[in-house]
């Protein structure tokens, strides 16, 4: 199992005591974790999928990734020094409300891509299509389906693994095809869809708290 540092550790232990039920799944947590650590320390992106609630989750990963979520994100001196000698007048008010990221792409976003994809292609690869696209070597591919039986999100794993991007499969407890698929899988120890999702946020809230206190902690 790999080692946190006790920084890191201090967020799981808060999850695994507000919800003991993932003590199941811990070492996935982790091992989950280290997947995106590792991506981001090679300036990497985080690709997201799902379908219904697990859409809305993709959509909330990124929104906490792609600005801060508990800590602030000053962006670095230089940059802002360079906004200001572009722009006097729009640079100052940039470098005070730019933050810096953790680059997270939801591919259910795309509305007229993949409705377009959709209706000209085969709806089964509309996300496999959208991370042939944007995804590249050494990016993750998080796929999020409470059954892990979702088509599509198998399909885009598939690509994945094919591009050399590592993938995590979000499901419930019995994992389904995806869990064989993807290089971690956190199955959340639930049966029915709903309270499978009421796990899933907690988890991911998680994680969205290790990487930001990993790349903008003091």
């Amino acid at each position: 199992m790999n080692i946190l540092p006790q920084k890191l550790s201090i967020y799981v232990d808060v999850l695994l005591r507000r919800y003991p039920r993932l003590e199941l799944v811990k070492e996935d947590i982790i091992n989950a974790y280290i997947l995106l650590e590792s991506c981001y320390l090679q300036d990497g992106k985080l690709l997201i999928a799902g379908n219904g609630g697990s859409a809305a989750d993709a959509e909330h990963i990124a929104g906490e990734l792609m600005k801060r979520f508990r800590l602030a994100r000053t962006i670095p001196k230089t940059f802002a020094k360079e906004l200001r000698e572009t722009n006097k007048k729009r640079g100052d008010f940039l470098a005070h409300n730019l933050e810096q990221v953790l680059m997270a792409l939801p591919l259910v976003s795309h509305t007229a891509l993949s409705t377009a994809y959709i209706n000209d292609v085969n709806a089964p690869c509309v996300f496999a299509q959208q991370l042939y696209g944007f995804g590249r070597p050494g990016d993750v591919f998080l796929g999020i389906s409470t059954s892990g039986k979702s088509e599509n999100i198998l399909n885009a794993a598939v690509v994945a693994r094919t591009m050399g991007i590592r993938t995590i499969g979000l499901t419930g407890i019995d994992g389904g095809e995806l869990a064989e698929i993807a290089d971690v899988s956190v199955k959340v120890p639930e049966k029915e869809t709903f309270m499978i999702q009421e796990l899933h946020l907690p988890v991911y809230h998680c994680w969205c708290m290790m990487l930001e206190e990993r790349f903008f902690g003091i």
